[in-house]
């Protein structure tokens, strides 16, 4: 009896493994695709404050003529003077957005420059002292994501300041004043900038007596600069 009993047993389960293939299927488990970690983006903030210092060339030409259109008698001006002063440059904006920015600057030559008498007839030699300042709009167009080339439209004002010992004077050049430039990105915060701007270009006429005589001057000066800068955007 326990013979046939172990018997059906068996044939139960060789029946059992046949009608499942023969093979016993493992349970696999379900495989979970983790997505790619994406590389962190450096999102430049465009919009904030930014602050710069820079070092350049600042330079004064200036060229008079002076004379009587009665007598075609010419006053003897040292007409010509062309002034070059190392400069420091330092500058405050704010960045609106990708395209647009705001900016002050300020410009101060380094030194005095030796300047001949502006009469020929009163001799001797003096010192000049040169400085500006400016407010401009600056539109940006992006190369890169590094690189940009910029321009400055605005105002500004130059400052002449010239010591003859006993005698000084101060001229100061104001109008449109603009610039090109071109800057690069070493991150979202600190730039370098290379940058050429025309300061002042101004030319005025005037009238000068001297000894009962009266002349017709011609004053055609230009301030311009050459700066490298640095800056920091908050």
């Amino acid at each position: 009896m326990k013979k046939i009993v172990l018997s059906l047993t068996t044939i139960l389960a060789m029946s059992s493994f046949t009608f499942a293939g023969g093979d016993i299927v493992p349970i696999e488990e379900p495989i979970v695709e983790v997505p790619a970690m994406m590389e962190e983006e450096v999102i430049v903030n465009e919009a904030g404050f930014y602050l710069g210092l820079g070092y350049g060339a600042l330079g004064f030409e200036r060229t008079i003529t002076a004379e009587n259109h009665i007598t075609n008698v010419q006053y003897e001006y040292n007409s010509n003077l062309d002034l070059d002063y190392d400069t420091v440059m330092f500058q405050i904006g704010y960045k609106i957005n990708e395209y647009l920015a705001v900016e002050y600057r300020y410009w101060k030559g380094m030194g005095d420059e030796d300047v001949p008498a502006l009469d020929k007839n009163l001799g001797g030699q003096g010192s000049a002292d040169l400085s500006a300042y400016g407010i401009y709009a600056k539109p940006s167009y992006s190369i890169s994501d590094t690189f940009n080339l910029y321009a400055l439209l605005g105002y500004s004002i130059a400052t002449y300041d010239v010591n003859y010992g006993a005698i000084s004077g101060t001229t100061d050049k104001d109008g449109f004043s603009w610039g090109l430039g071109a800057g690069f990105a070493f991150n979202q915060n600190v730039s370098v900038s290379l940058d050429y701007v025309v300061i002042a270009d101004a030319s005025y006429d005037s009238l000068l007596g001297v000894n009962g005589t009266e002349y017709a001057i011609e004053n055609d000066s230009s301030v311009d600069t050459v700066t490298v800068a640095v800056s920091y955007k908050f």
